[in-house]
């Protein structure tokens, strides 16, 4: 059976570490014999160059008809001013997907603790699951804008709720059995709904984790003072921005991990958390182990294939522990050398069955 990946570079460095995760996609393909097929499409700003508008129907359809979705990175200062900026597309294309729940896994390798801003003690035994619900509240509210004023809606409903706080409460079942749900409900209105739908679900359909709430200013300090202590984190759209772009520094680079944003079915969206980078787009300096990370996830919760997860995990180890880093993790690599070396890892730890 052959089953469809769509690439989407994107913009800034987006296209630079996506051509390393198509080459990683074609190896996994080929010592599985997965039967893939990956396609390509323009989307972002540079779908704004080439055809007018951030995510064209043709580049929908073919997302919407694909077993897997990956992006690179979208946005930059080129488009700020445009009609259509590129990010609107981004909003869009989760919308059309249904991916509603947000999945930023964090953990920092032994050999990564003393590149973390805290101290390597601090970060020891980190692994955190930050799940942020995607297609609601004030990024999706109506918005209003005057010479004098401007208003943002945040709204939220019971469904919305439910069903990104069941992936939550699953996903910390097969985990450490933690769930802490951040919020704001000393202050805001959603927030209230959302720690009753939560603590409500918590009492009478997973008891057997344990849930706590905890406002999303004190999760912030939190974070950086005992991370360790976080197991499955919920939270809503922005607070979850903000939140999972905190913690991806725990580990000493934004560079370094990758998301997958997920719904009811098919196909998921599988990206790097890093933004475009414009900064040194070109420069071949980007790191690609956010989206080696990302096509991880990819394999694992979107085509099902954990055999492929293990072995690029496996494969990224070993590349911490030799520190084949880049320059944002004080290595010697360019992204293109982090590239070659790391499918070199790879092709040498596959096991040698191959499926039938």
């Amino acid at each position: 059976m052959t089953r469809t990946i769509v690439f989407l570079p994107g913009d800034g460095i987006g296209p630079e570490i996506t051509a390393i995760a198509k080459r990683l996609a074609q190896t996994i393909s080929d010592h599985f014999d997965l039967s893939l097929r990956i396609t390509e499409h323009a989307f972002g700003g540079a779908s704004i160059d080439q055809f007018g508008e951030p995510l064209t129907d043709e580049t929908l359809q073919a997302c919407l008809s694909a077993n897997a979705v990956f992006l690179g990175a979208v946005g930059g200062p080129k488009w700020d001013q445009a009609t259509a900026r590129p990010e609107a597309g981004l909003l869009a294309l989760r919308k059309a997907l249904g991916v509603y729940a947000n999945l930023r896994p964090v953990a920092v390798h032994p050999a990564l603790a003393h590149r973390s801003p805290l101290r390597p003690e601090r970060v020891a035994n980190i692994d955190i699951l930050v799940v942020r619900e995607l297609t609601g509240g004030v990024y999706f509210g109506a918005r209003k804008r005057t010479e004098t004023s401007a208003s943002d809606t945040c709204t939220y409903s019971v469904s919305e709720i439910e069903r990104v706080a069941h992936i939550a409460f699953q996903q910390a079942r097969r985990r450490r059995a933690k769930l802490t749900s951040v919020d704001k409900a000393n202050v805001l209105e959603t927030s209230r709904l959302w720690r009753e739908v939560v603590t409500r679900m918590g009492k009478t359909i997973y008891p057997d984790i344990t849930l706590d709430h905890m406002y999303i200013d004190a999760a912030a300090m939190h974070l950086l003072r005992d991370p360790a202590s976080f197991d499955v984190v919920l939270t809503e759209n922005m607070f979850g921005d903000i939140l999972s772009d905190e913690a991806s520094m725990l580990p000493g680079s934004i560079g370094l991990l990758g998301s997958a944003s997920l719904g009811d079915q098919a196909p998921g969206l599988f990206e790097p958390i890093h933004g475009s980078a414009p900064d040194i787009a070109g420069q071949d300096r980007a790191n690609p182990f956010g989206a080696i990370e990302a096509m991880a996830q990819l394999f694992e919760s979107g085509l099902d294939e954990p055999r492929a997860a293990m072995s690029i995990r496996s494969a990224v180890n070993t590349m911490h522990e030799a520190g084949a880093w880049t320059e944002d993790l004080g290595g010697p690599l360019s992204c293109t050398q982090a590239g070659d070396r790391f499918l070199q890892c790879l092709k040498t730890s596959l096991p040698a069955h191959q499926a039938a």
